[in-house]
């Protein structure tokens, strides 16, 4: 290293000879260049216009630091925090609604886990391309803001209604005494359409906590939150939002312990369903957490997407705007794209490898658990387990993805899935031996 100072000492000159590429650090005073890859040379001046002050420097250190780095500005808070909290109450409700779901479906009478498969193709699915359909005329007639209430308020209406109105009456609505007669002749393998006729609002019920997964949660949320975000902030935030959705998890596990306790109390009263209370009480909190979601939602459309320091002129326009587009022509547009071609396989695999292994589980569970309060309290801790667990993968994967690649992680769910399902398929087999 060689150090010279000028005539005047007024300016100090450091030269390091290292070996590799130079890249700057914040030291005091002087900013200094460690060389690595050639020489590298940095000056301080001591005139006052050059030099920071010490203020100015502990200010610049502070923003540089890591806790300032996951904080985000006023101006990105304001959007990605409620933002944030849509997504954190959208999954909250998802959670109840799929364990209230599998509660309903699997512990109905006459009725259990081997009635999914015929639920998710025969109504499930007539459902969803129904909705699909629908969502398609709405958003060429209605603007973004207007499609959003249309399709989120009918949700929450029906979970109510069904808690408050529809369970309560259940008996009178169900043909329990037209399935017993198709079952007397028909073949026992008409055993689970039966089923779905003889439960049907349980099965309407099915239907719709599946689409607000599908509808409000992947569609919804993700649409408006890729249209009134910016690229960079996508990559910041949206893995934030990931664990915020884990955290849901926790929490509407931890609910539904919550509501379980209390059925202990509601079983020694004269006259009251447990079960019906405690649906009430989870449907409860399905509307309030949707109310929550609207006026999330009517914050951002007034406050946020107004506000020229939260949204530039061309994003704004970019989120007015709107392509009219039929369901064929949207469906002609996606084939053309061997990206989404092959994403659509994934999830179509995904799906299949899923409810190959959930229905034998469920049906494991019902077996385990033959009450409906027990088998929602299990639901209920399952899922918070489930959101720990996650929590602790998505940290790991960051890891993952460093050292192995792509490919070694997108290979870790199918290989997770097939030793575990193996697994289990393998104990029911020797269990049943």
């Amino acid at each position: 290293a060689r150090a010279s100072v000028s005539p005047a000492g007024s300016r100090l000159r450091a030269v390091r000879a290292v070996g590799a590429r130079a890249r700057p650090v914040a030291l005091g005073r002087r900013n200094v260049c460690a060389a690595v890859g050639g020489a590298a040379c940095v000056r301080m001046s001591s005139a006052a216009a050059a030099t920071p002050s010490d203020d100015g420097e502990e200010a610049s250190a502070i923003a540089a630091s890591p806790i300032a780095k996951v904080i985000p500005p006023a101006k990105e808070l304001k959007k990605i925090l409620p933002l944030g909290l849509m997504f954190f109450f959208i999954l909250f409700n998802y959670t109840i609604l799929r364990d209230t779901k599998d509660v309903l479906v699997v512990t109905a009478p006459k009725s259990g886990a081997e009635i999914i498969p015929f639920l998710k193709t025969y109504v499930n699915l007539p459902g969803a391309v129904g909705f699909t359909m629908l969502y398609s005329k709405l958003t060429n007639r209605f603007s973004r803001e207007n499609v959003f209430y249309i399709c989120i308020v009918p949700f929450i209406a029906f979970f109510i209604a069904f808690a408050f109105g529809v369970y309560p009456v259940r008996m009178a609505l169900h043909p329990n005494g037209f399935c017993d007669a198709l079952a007397a002749m028909l073949p026992s393998g008409f055993g689970a359409p039966i089923g779905i006729l003889r439960n049907w609002t349980y099965a309407v019920f099915y239907t719709m906590a599946e689409l607000w997964g599908s509808v409000v949660a992947s569609l919804l949320f993700w649409g408006f939150a890729n249209e009134v975000t910016t690229v960079d902030e996508a990559k910041k935030y949206y893995p934030l939002f990931g664990l915020g959705a884990n955290v849901a998890l926790i929490f509407s596990g931890q609910y539904v312990r919550y509501v379980s306790t209390l059925r202990r109390s509601w079983g020694a009263a004269v006259g009251v369903d447990p079960w019906g209370r405690s649906l009430q009480y989870l449907m409860s909190a399905v509307g309030v957490s949707g109310l929550a979601i609207l006026g999330l939602f009517r914050y951002i459309q007034t406050k946020v997407i107004t506000d020229p320091e939260c949204m530039d002129a061309t994003q704004t326009k970019k989120a007015k705007t709107k392509t009219s587009m039929g369901l064929r022509e949207s469906a002609q547009y996606l084939a053309k794209s061997a990206y989404i071609r092959n994403l659509a396989m994934l999830v179509i695999a995904y799906g299949m490898s899923i409810n190959i292994v959930e229905v034998s589980w469920k049906s494991k569970l019902k077996q385990a658990f033959p009450d409906p309060n027990d088998y929602s309290g299990f639901m209920g801790t399952f899922s918070t387990f489930t959101g720990a667990a996650t929590l602790v993968m998505m940290l790991l994967g960051r890891q993952i993805f460093k050292v192995f690649g792509w490919g070694v992680a997108s290979l870790v769910t199918p290989t997770v899935l097939a030793a575990t399902g193996g697994a289990f398929f393998a104990l029911i087999l020797f269990n049943d031996a």
